[in-house]
């Protein structure tokens, strides 16, 4: 009984230790909403692999998430970011859409203009950079490998 109840005993220990591990990692990593921060969207042609919940960057700092994503009526993919208080972030910033990665997650950085205004709650951004689509950047790679050897079979039969 006691080789059981010694067992019993390490794998409750080690299920705790896989929850608070779980909780530290996965904890607080939304609570950017909660302290009442701005929501500003940006205008893409492109977002595909983006999601809710993905991250915002500037200068390579988390500044919020990603809240949500809709179509507008010019089919333009719009997406809303809650953003921490207290930034102060020209008007004329930009925003990409950047992969971690080869293929790993997608996330928004945004780059700070040169503006003395600052945005505002609601503000949209227009210049906006769209997330790369792997399939066709391998596409343009393969198809510029082919030119080039087209290219040099050429020159040795001439």
């Amino acid at each position: 009984m006691s080789a059981e109840a010694r067992e019993i005993s390490i794998g409750a220990v080690v299920v705790s230790v896989l929850l608070a591990i779980m909780i530290f990692v996965y904890g607080g990593q939304n609570d950017l909403s909660e302290d009442g921060g701005i929501r500003i969207s940006a205008s893409f042609n492109r977002v595909d692999g983006l999601a809710t919940g993905d991250p915002v960057y500037l200068s390579g700092v988390r500044i919020g998430s990603v809240e949500k994503m809709w179509l507008n009526n010019n089919f333009r993919a719009i997406v809303s970011f809650q953003l921490k208080s207290g930034l102060v972030i020209p008007e004329d910033s930009s925003a990409a859409i950047h992969t971690d990665g080869l293929f790993g997650s997608k996330f928004v950085v945004i780059e700070p203009g040169g503006a003395e205004q600052a945005m505002k709650d609601g503000h949209i951004i227009t210049f906006t950079q769209d997330a790369v689509i792997v399939s066709n950047l391998l596409d343009l790679i393969i198809s510029e490998g082919k030119a080039n050897r087209a290219k040099d079979k050429a020159k040795v039969t001439q």
